[in-house]
């Protein structure tokens, strides 16, 4: 034990002293006279004695602590104790001298005396870090595993999984019959509880799987909010159990009272979850909508599917009970236990755990607001139910249920570390360290880009607001004067001055992740002295990455797509000569919910659809129509260059297919990574992706896309005497 442990180790044994002492009264200790000739000073107070014995934790004649009172044995069980008494987590703990991780021993209903400050403060608690939750995962988070040891609920979606697959339950829509054990008794196929405030599951939402997460979807992770009040005690005060609300005022105006967090809800929830047209009610009213949507879908679902009306109450276990009358609501004589509902099947039962989730956890709102909102929506959907004007998650920068941000979990215990090189854009601190600490990006000499100034981080729950507002000067976003694109040209929107030196503007801050991985720089640099029509097995296919709208508004300047020798391409795309006429990231887009600004093309185009939106007469496709939108002409373009890449290939010899939502994108006939490139046809298959995965290329530089586009049909040897290039 380390010298800063052992004086902690003193402390808290001086703390349970005085526990002790303090559950006698406050006594003094008479002089001891065999030892020293100085009296004994008094035994102070119990810390935090007062705030304690006002919380939850004290309460002892409640519920939690006198439920076992009337039980034959009056005791509180073993899988219940660690949570229900300070002798049981102590237990749990091996404080007591037992194993530790388990309880081996119940507890006397009389010694549940409520959750006492020995119960957290031992020698047992000094160097726990860990929590290992229903599901089995464990979760590293410092002191705060001591209130997530008992505040993370008793199943998960494993332990719902495992009761279907006990009963066989493979069929979702029926009913499940009970099923004997091993003394020829009935099992019945029953409602799993998640328990009460399980605040850490909701906390730390898809890591854990708390909720039942369906097959084929992705969730949100920890709810990281912002630094500092990402935790259990950074929200709570620790021995009143209180939510620090006054803290909360801090960033969220007419916060007063603990009621009042209902009404929060940040600029990053920008959809309408529940679906009822208001986008400016709290989160918690957001849930609440959709816990009426997904109740109405769970009695419909009961009736019409199961068989039996079901009804729920949550003051009454087993919460869900047969509705004898059929009227939709819990009427007096229903809500008791030999009335319990039993028609489960497997869907229903996925649905109904999820909507306990959701209303067991009351600070939810809070905890997980966007993991609750999706457990909820998926749950809709699988009943069959619509879900067509319910939203399920963020915009893509604070979507961290999305690839973007999940792509490196299971990595480390549930939480997965991204590497330095994708640091910068896809965690929610990697592009204030990258701004601060003067990264840059660089080409290196084998064709590839790299990110100094970064380290590998642990992957985020999406960007948050300090990712592009400085803390220190809030809310002032980083000053970026100009960036660096992976072709090693530096551009900036706010231009030059008349030094000549670049001068800043906020949506630099956009171009800083929005600019691609590749570029003719390293294109080239990558076939350097290759015979371009050779098949080389060195030649790879480069992958320009997603959203590259920052190169492509740049063109020519930056080099982002691959440029052509001898071939002339424009440059930024100024959508209006006029100063501040819509020319910037965020003159055209909603930099917090990312949606492009529809309503300004009507001023000038007659319409809020940019897909109709053309500005020349001139055919660029060469399929006669100079009515339809640029995205038309691009889109044409597009699907020659990626027929004409076929025929290439297949004269030399190769077949290649793509796939933009599967890595790495071109297969060969085996459905395997295409392999057989030539320099030729490696530089039309990076620009044919280049274009595809900038969604919006047709706006944010349609003459650099049709110029690129028809140069690699040309390049392939297509005809393009049809084509006008700009």
């Amino acid at each position: 034990m380390n010298f800063k442990k052992m004086l902690i180790l003193i402390g808290l044994l001086i703390v349970v002293g005085a526990v002790l002492a303090a559950c006698g009264g406050n006594q003094t200790t008479e002089p001891a006279t065999a030892v020293t000739e100085a009296p004994v000073a008094p035994v102070p107070d119990t810390p935090y004695l007062a705030e304690w014995q006002g919380s939850g934790h004290a309460d002892v004649a409640s519920e939690p602590f006198r439920h076992w009172d009337g039980e034959d044995p009056a005791e509180v069980p073993t899988f219940c104790a660690k949570c229900h008494s300070t002798a049981g987590y102590q237990d749990f703990l091996g404080v007591d001298g037992s194993e530790a991780g388990k309880v081996d021993a119940a507890v006397a209903a009389a010694d549940a005396q409520g959750v006492q400050c020995a119960a957290c403060h031992n020698v047992g608690t000094i160097s726990k870090t860990t929590v290992t939750f229903p599901s089995g995962v464990t979760i590293t988070a410092g002191d705060d595993v001591r209130c997530m040891e008992c505040h993370q609920g008793r199943e998960s979606k494993v332990s719902v999984d495992a009761q279907i697959e006990k009963f066989g339950a493979t069929d979702v829509d029926a009913v499940v019959a009970p099923i004997k054990d091993d003394q020829g008794n009935d099992v019945f196929f029953g409602f799993r509880n998640v328990h009460y405030y399980a605040a850490a599951a909701t906390l730390y939402g898809g890591l854990t799987q708390g909720g039942y997460q369906y097959e084929g979807m992705t969730y949100d992770a920890k709810n990281t909010h912002v630094e500092g009040y990402d935790s259990c005690t950074g929200c709570h005060d620790p021995h009143t159990l209180e939510v620090k609300v006054e803290q909360c005022a801090f960033c969220h105006e007419d916060v007063a009272a603990v009621e009042d967090l209902k009404d929060i809800r940040m600029i990053s929830s920008a959809n309408d979850y529940d679906g009822d047209g208001d986008v400016e009610e709290g989160m918690f009213y957001e849930i609440e909508g959709l816990q009426t949507v997904l109740y109405a879908e769970i009695q419909k679902y009961a009736a019409d599917k199961a068989g039996a009306a079901l009804v729920y109450d949550s003051a009454a276990y087993p919460y869900f009970f047969v509705d004898t009358n059929t009227n939709g609501a819990v009427d007096e004589g229903e809500a008791v236990f030999p009335n319990a509902y039993s028609a489960w099947t497997p869907r229903l039962l996925k649905a109904a755990y999820n909507y306990q989730v959701s209303l067991k956890d009351p600070g939810a709102f809070a905890h997980g607001n966007k993991y609750i909102v999706q457990l909820l929506v998926d749950s809709v959907a699988d009943l069959g139910g619509d879900t067509s004007k319910l939203a399920r998650e963020d915009a893509g920068h604070f979507a961290g249920n999305t690839e973007a941000f999940r792509h490196w979990d299971g990595e480390e215990e549930g939480n997965g570390i991204v590497p330095f090189g994708c640091v910068k854009c896809h965690t929610a601190t990697g592009l204030p360290t990258y701004i601060q600490d003067g990264g840059t990006t660089v080409v290196t000499g084998s064709g590839s880009t790299a990110i100094t100034g970064l380290s590998p981080m642990p992957a985020s729950n999406g960007l948050l607001c300090s990712t592009c507002h400085n803390e220190e000067a809030w809310p002032e976003r980083y000053v970026t004067a100009s960036v660096i694109f992976p072709s090693g040209k530096t551009v900036s929107f706010g231009g030059k001055d008349a030094d000549g030196k670049f001068v800043a503007d906020d949506s630099n801050l956009c171009l800083q992740c929005h600019q691609g991985r590749e570029s003719t720089t390293s294109m080239n640099n990558a076939l350097r002295g290759k015979d371009l029509d050779a098949v080389d097995p060195g030649v790879r296919f480069k992958n320009i990455h997603y959203f590259a709208a920052g190169a492509t508004i740049f063109g020519g300047d930056v080099l982002g797509a691959y440029q052509y020798e001898g071939k002339e391409y424009v440059g930024q795309n100024m959508h209006a000569d006029e100063a501040g006429k819509l020319n910037k990231c965020a003159d055209c887009h909603d930099v917090h919910a990312l949606e492009p600004k529809v309503e300004s093309c009507e001023t000038c185009h007659d319409t809020t659809d940019p897909t109709a939106i053309r500005e020349s007469d001139v055919d660029y496709d060469g399929d006669g129509d100079v009515t339809e939108g640029i995205k038309g002409e691009v889109d044409t373009l597009a699907e020659a260059l990626y027929a004409e890449l076929q025929a290439y290939t297949t004269a030399n010899g190769g077949v290649v297919s793509y796939d933009p939502a599967a890595y790495p994108y071109f297969f060969g006939a085996d459905g395997k990574g295409y392999a057989t490139w030539t320099p030729r046809s490696v530089k039309a298959a990076f620009n044919y992706q280049y274009v595809l995965k900038d969604t919006g290329a047709f706006v944010h530089n349609p003459k650099y896309v049709i110029q690129i586009l028809i140069d690699s049909i040309e390049d392939l040897g297509g005809n393009v005497s049809g084509y006008t290039r700009p």
